[in-house]
């Protein structure tokens, strides 16, 4: 009997590794830098097809392929979920907290800074005007 080649190890492997790798492409997004859902999702959907090509494997060995192969794949993907999720949910929550950082309700320090025609402009002149009597600052987050 001719032995059939296993594809869902071997797609399922290159899923889990896309899953790891392709993070850098979803985080330009922010519906998906947030939380990474389709990360998670394609780690899914490549353990999925891991598990069929094992009971493949060692369901029907004289039909399917991937005895050998196929528990390194899937020790191999199970470390790149590990290690995504290492990263991810623990590595990149450990910012440590800003002593100097003004709290909410603080008075913000005297600063001068460019406006949108590229004029120096200072809180502290905004805020002797007669007609202010607050300034709302508004923090954009930059693409790098």
């Amino acid at each position: 009997m001719k032995r059939h080649w296993n594809w869902a190890l071997w797609v399922g492997f290159v899923v889990s590794l896309g899953a790891l790798f392709s993070y850098e492409f979803f985080a330009r997004f922010p519906l998906t830098r947030d939380f990474p859902w389709a990360n998670l999702l394609l780690f899914a959907i490549g353990g999925t097809l891991l598990v069929v090509g094992l009971v493949r494997a060692f369901g029907r060995p004289r039909v399917y392929r991937g005895r050998i192969f196929g528990p390194i794949f899937a020790a191999v993907s199970l470390l790149a979920f590990g290690l995504f999720c290492y990263a991810l949910f623990y590595i990149v929550r450990q910012m440590p907290a800003s002593a100097g950082a003004p709290r909410v309700g603080d008075k913000a320090p005297d600063f001068t800074l460019p406006d949108q025609d590229g004029k120096a402009v200072a809180l502290q002149e905004i805020l002797a005007s007669p007609d202010t009597r607050a300034v709302l600052l508004i923090f954009y987050r930059g693409y790098w």
